[in-house]
C-alpha cells in the first residue's frame, strides 16, 4: 500500500500520543479517518489538528477492552466509510510494579486493554479489510515486546503476547494469499503521557517514575508516526521505532536470554531499590 491518499484508516488511542501523530500524519497524505478513544476532549482536538477539506475524520467513543462495542464499532465504521483499509491497534496503557505486589484487578484491566484490545481490534476489523481487497493490520507493541525488565512484568506479557499473535496472523494470511498485510510495531521511550497516566504498585514514587521515563523518552510522536507509515509502505512485519528500539534490538538478538543480566544490573543500580 504506497499510496493512501483516498484509504480509510481506523486508529484506536488517538487522542494523544502515538495515535494522534498518526491521524494527522495519515490525514496529510489524504487518508479518511476513524479515530477513537475514551478521552473525548482529546479526541476532539485530534479531530481539528487533521480537518482538510478532502478528508473525512469522524471520533467514536469506545473502550478497546469491550468485546461487543469493539465489535459493533468495526461495523459502525463500515457503514460510515464504505470501505476499512487499515487498523493501527494503538490504544494502550501502563503499569509499573513488582510482580509480587500487582493487584490482579490492574493486571487484569492492563491486559484487556493492550492484548484484548489489539485481538478484539484486529478480529473485528480484519473481515473488513480482507473485502476491501488492499487491507494492513498495523499492532502496537513495544521493546518491552522484545525484552523484560523488573517492575514491567505485566507490561511485557501484553507486549510479548501482541507480538506473537501479530506475527503468526502475519504468516496466516500470507500462506492463504489474503490480501491483508500485518505489522508489528515495536516503539522504544516515546514522548506521550503514558507513564504518568500509568497505575502504580503500592511502593512505586510516582514522581520518580515520571522523572525516568523522561530520561528515556528519546522519539517525539511526530517523529515515531513518520517511522510507522514508512514500515506500513515497505510491509515491514517489525518496525523498530527510535534508535533506543534498534539498540534493544540489536542487544537481543546478539545476546539471546543473557541480555537478562544486563537489564538486572541497569534496574538495580538505576531504580529498582529506590522508589520504595
Amino acid at each position: 500500500m504506497k499510496d493512501l491518499s483516498g484509504k480509510v484508516a481506523v486508529i484506536t488511542g488517538a487522542g494523544s500520543g502515538i495515535g494522534r501523530a498518526l491521524a494527522v500524519k495519515l490525514a496529510e497524505q489524504g487518508c479518511h479517518l476513524a479515530i477513537s478513544d475514551l478521552n473525548e476532549v482529546g479526541l476532539e482536538q485530534t479531530r481539528k489538528m487533521c480537518e482538510t477539506s478532502v478528508v473525512d475524520v469522524r471520533c467514536y467513543t469506545l473502550d478497546v477492552a469491550d468485546k461487543d462495542a469493539v465489535y459493533q464499532h468495526a461495523d459502525q465504521v463500515e457503514e460510515d466509510f464504505g470501505q476499512v483499509n487499515l487498523i493501527f491497534n494503538n490504544a494502550g496503557v501502563a503499569l509499573s510494579v513488582k510482580l509480587l505486589e500487582v493487584d490482579m484487578k490492574d493486571f487484569e484491566w492492563l491486559m484487556n486493554i493492550d492484548f484484548w484490545g489489539v485481538v478484539y481490534g484486529t478480529q473485528a476489523f480484519l473481515p473488513k479489510l480482507i473485502a476491501s481487497g488492499e487491507g494492513h493490520i498495523i499492532n502496537i507493541s513495544s521493546v518491552f515486546g522484545m525484552i523484560s525488565v523488573p517492575k514491567q512484568g505485566t507490561y511485557n506479557a501484553a507486549k510479548f503476547a501482541v507480538r506473537g499473535y501479530t506475527e503468526a496472523l502475519r504468516q496466516e494470511l500470507a500462506l492463504e494469499n489474503i490480501p491483508v498485510n500485518v505489522s508489528c510495531v515495536h516503539p522504544g521511550g516515546i514522548q506521550t503521557d503514558i507513564a504518568r497516566n500509568a497505575r502504580l504498585g503500592p511502593n512505586e514514587n510516582r514522581s520518580f517514575v515520571d522523572t525516568s521515563f523522561d530520561k528515556l523518552a528519546m522519539t517525539k510522536p511526530s517523529k515515531a508516526a513518520d517511522i510507522i507509515l514508512k514500515g506500513v509502505k515497505a510491509n515491514k512485519s517489525r518496525i523498530m521505532v527510535g534508535p533506543d528500539a534498534h539498540a534493544i534490538h540489536f542487544l537481543y538478538r546478539l545476546l539471546g536470554s543473557r541480555y537478562q543480566s544486563l537489564t538486572q544490573l541497569f534496574a538495580k543500580k538505576a531504580f529498582f531499590n529506590r522508589c520504595e
